[in-house]
């Protein structure tokens, strides 16, 4: 198992974890199993997307904010309602089918980490290979 910490720079952000994953699935020497992706966050997500147009992850946070906008009537005791409605949209965790040591992503296909309520200092991301 391998967890990445790392810190977050906007209020919403998008950050393709891809390649950490792609590493953590050739490090663990499984050749045929699942990749499990899973963030312990509940303002945060983890959640498989189109990674070849940077526009499109813009479009993603404009509609998701359309959606669930962050100054919207909310009766979460908390400021940060909308960061826990957009982060339970887009899901905790991803499993990736492993194949020949590789995890099998679409042509188009990348891990991402959404943040929705940040800065923050330390946000934390767990991956767990599993043979099959």
């Amino acid at each position: 198992m391998k967890t990445l910490k790392f810190p977050t720079s906007h209020t919403t952000q998008l950050m393709d974890i891809s390649d950490q994953v792609k590493e953590a699935v050739i490090t663990s020497g499984v050749k045929e199993g699942v990749c499990v992706v899973f963030t312990p966050h509940t303002t945060a997500s983890v959640f498989l997307f189109e990674n070849a147009d940077q526009n499109l992850r813009r479009d993603l946070l404009s509609a998701l904010s359309t959606v669930i906008p962050s100054d919207g009537k909310y009766s979460h005791v908390g400021s940060n309602a909308a960061a826990h409605l957009k982060s339970s949209r887009m899901g905790a965790s991803v499993s990736i089918p492993v194949h020949e040591g590789r995890p099998m992503f679409g042509k188009w296909q990348g891990v991402f980490f959404g943040e929705f309520d940040g800065p923050r200092q330390a946000r934390e991301v767990v991956i767990k290979v599993i043979a099959g």
